[in-house]
């Protein structure tokens, strides 16, 4: 178990859950957002590859249309 901050929020998760796990869980489309790892932008590319660890933060921001 891993003990993580999701968007100011203590979350606990299971050993080897990557970014796309985390964004599945919650049912976020991870076309529309960024994902902040420990204060870095992670490449969409890289979600399924990144896994979280213990007393990672992770901020996850949604686009927002307008005009």
């Amino acid at each position: 178990m891993a003990k993580i901050q999701l968007n100011g929020n203590k979350r606990v998760i299971s050993s080897k859950f990557s970014i796309l796990s985390l964004l599945k869980k919650y049912k976020i489309d991870s076309k529309k957002v960024a994902v902040e790892l420990n204060g870095k932008i992670v490449n969409k590319s890289k979600y399924k590859l990144v896994y979280l660890k213990d007393k990672d933060k992770v901020e996850i921001v949604h686009f927002i249309g307008g005009g």
